[in-house]
């Protein structure tokens, strides 16, 4: 599987690189089933002014629209950064079998880093998790990002 779960990496970051038109931080994400990608997304928060418009929340709403229902069974989200608590959330709540994310979130990530929300032993369902995919390729995109506003003034 890692082959594939490389080739779907590159696609995610990618979809990342999409948020840099709009000063959005460089995250982007892909729901594939049965080898063909049904959702996509990449941060829009600065552009839609919309502190749910994450990458992963995108991928997934777009996903549930093709299948035609909730559950996103047979689905693997890949994502750039580790989920927030609120994608996490969201994975658990759509029932999502796996999820495979590039590099860690040491500040704010829920699969692992500062909470596991997607494989909580008290919630209903648990999410599979692969991480390291593509993971410098990642983090650099982030810090990239960063350097750049910092270079501009602008935090």
């Amino acid at each position: 599987m890692l082959d594939d779960d490389i080739k779907w990496m590159r696609i995610a970051l990618d979809e990342a690189a999409k948020a840099l038109e709009h000063d959005d931080v460089p995250i982007g994400a892909i729901a594939v089933r049965d080898g063909e990608i049904i959702g996509r997304g990449y941060n829009r928060r600065e552009a839609d002014s919309d502190p749910t418009a994450h990458a992963e929340m995108l991928a997934i709403r777009e996903a549930a629209q093709v299948i035609g229902h909730w559950r996103l069974e047979d689905v693997t989200l890949y994502c750039t950064l580790e989920p927030c608590s609120m994608c996490a959330g969201a994975m658990v709540l759509a029932r999502l079998p796996r999820l495979v994310y590039a590099t860690t979130d040491p500040k704010a990530g829920a699969a692992g880093s500062v909470l596991n929300i997607v494989q909580h032993p008290h919630l209903n369902h648990r999410v599979e998790i692969a991480h390291g995919i593509l993971a410098d390729e990642a983090a650099e995109q982030i810090r990239a990002f960063f350097r750049m506003l910092r270079a501009e003034g602008q935090k």
